[in-house]
């Protein structure tokens, strides 16, 4: 009897976000992946459509990791009659808990300042999901260790592989009736601060790999020198350094670097305040699960006594009254919403400020707006103009660059018969598509949203 498998690129195909695999096959339906649209409003608006699929046909789902343009669209798959299990490692599943509370929360707050504030063309606003179809979500949530092969039927079989990137991340690897199908998910960077060197995949009959740096080299910066000349310019005018972060690994990895730098005398005793919820969860995450990356407790401990946490709303108002110079980590990285928000709100039309953005921005996000020199930025329906200093460092990125992800497909011994790029923009995609031919001889496929490839294995 044929054994077929069909992939269904239902997100991250031609864009970076939202990714989304189905593998329907002979057997079992997997989804690998279940995350968000972000960035321009065409793709965001792709997140309320229903999924062109049969949501209750999926058996289960796969994450690579925890951020939310990988996990964040699972209530609503839940909401469209997934019954089905969702898998991850412990340190990915605790991570997507804390994302989707954190995104739950935020949406039904938006929601309802947008009704009160009535800047909504929807009437009325709903949120994207609750936080009640959020807890029903985590209650789905099944932890599966790293390395080690699961059997999930007579003819499927998977396996997570610690891959960097961020805590818990994994790439994923599924054995279909003799065939390797390998799912690169986000793949991190040699020498992290805070993490180890990822794994790399050793066999791939059917690949799919991520492509966000997929046209670029991370600089050679040497970003402790860079932070400090900034951080010490900052105070020379007597302003504030806002740092819009991601809340999980990069705001953790900067309170790392500052703390160092302190260790150092590179930098004063400047203030630090880290604004975050989200990110205060995911510093417990890294006491949980130490073995997930290089930090010793005592260096955990002493990083975190370095920085003010601020616990409270009533105390970012309170950070932003505080005259002196002083140095803000807040939430979100790529200023989609968050905290940071509120501070860019006060302090952007200063010239004493200094912005700094420490990752990628995706298109279609204020974070991107500013990195392009946007003279004025929306918050929360008005306009205010950009008289801070912009400035940006890549090389704090947490993701693979071009050479980074050769690497990472360097030691894999066969020709795989068939090579998707995902998770880029399509100048990135294009580029690492040439690159793969002249460095491997591998001929790559670009998928776009809604593409179905069928295969016969």
């Amino acid at each position: 009897m044929d054994y077929f498998v069909k992939i269904n690129f239902l997100g991250a195909a031609g864009v970076v976000t939202g990714s989304k695999f189905l593998i329907e096959t002979s057997e079992k339906n997997i989804l690998v992946d279940c995350g968000m649209f972000q960035g321009l409003k065409d793709l965001r608006m792709l997140n309320w459509d229903n999924l062109p699929i049969d949501v209750k046909s999926i058996d289960i789902v796969l994450l690579t990791h925890g951020h939310l343009d990988h996990v964040g669209y699972l209530p609503r798959l839940i909401k469209q009659g997934f019954s089905g299990k969702i898998i991850g490692t412990a340190p990915t599943l605790a991570i997507a808990e804390i994302i989707l509370r954190d995104s739950a929360k935020i949406h039904e707050e938006e929601a309802e300042k947008a009704n009160k504030e009535r800047y909504t063309k929807h009437s009325p606003a709903v949120p994207f999901y609750s936080v009640s179809e959020a807890e029903n979500t985590i209650k789905m949530f099944e932890v599966e260790l790293e390395d080690k092969w699961i059997q999930l039927s007579d003819h499927i079989s998977y396996r997570f592989q610690y891959n960097g990137h961020i805590i818990g991340a994994t790439f994923i690897e599924i054995d279909i009736n003799g065939k390797r199908f390998v799912f690169s998910g986000d793949i991190g960077r040699q020498n992290d601060y805070l993490l180890n060197d990822p794994k790399r995949p050793e066999w791939a009959d059917f690949l799919f790999v991520e492509s966000t740096y997929g046209n670029k080299l991370h600089p050679k910066e040497n970003i402790e020198d860079l932070l400090s000349e900034i951080i010490l310019e900052t105070i020379n005018k007597k302003g504030n350094l806002i740092i819009p972060s991601f809340a999980v690994e990069r705001l953790q990895t900067l309170m790392f670097i500052l703390w160092q730098l302190y260790k150092k005398n590179k930098i004063p005793n400047i203030p630090i305040f880290v604004d975050s919820p989200m990110g205060n969860n995911v510093l417990d995450v890294f006491k949980r699960y130490p073995k997930w990356h290089k930090l010793s407790m005592e260096d955990y401990s002493a990083m975190c006594n370095h920085v003010n946490i601020i616990q409270s709303y009533k105390e970012t108002w309170e950070t932003i009254d505080d005259r002196r110079s002083k140095i803000i980590i807040a939430g979100s990285g790529m200023v989609t919403g968050g905290r940071v928000l509120t501070y860019l709100q006060q302090m952007i039309v200063e010239p004493s400020t200094t912005v700094l953005l420490v990752g990628y921005q995706a298109e279609g996000t204020r974070g991107r707006q500013l990195l392009e020199g946007a003279h004025e930025i929306r918050f929360f329906g008005k306009y205010y103009p950009v008289k801070a200093t912009i400035k940006s460092v890549e090389s704090l990125s947490a993701h693979a660059d071009q050479q980074d992800i050769l690497n990472w497909l360097s030691d894999i011994k066969n020709s795989p018969e068939k090579v998707f790029l995902i998770h880029g923009e399509p100048t990135a995609l294009d580029a690492f598509r040439v690159k793969l031919k002249d460095e491997f001889n591998w001929n790559a496929t670009i998928p776009k949203l809604a593409d179905v490839y069928k295969e016969i294995v």
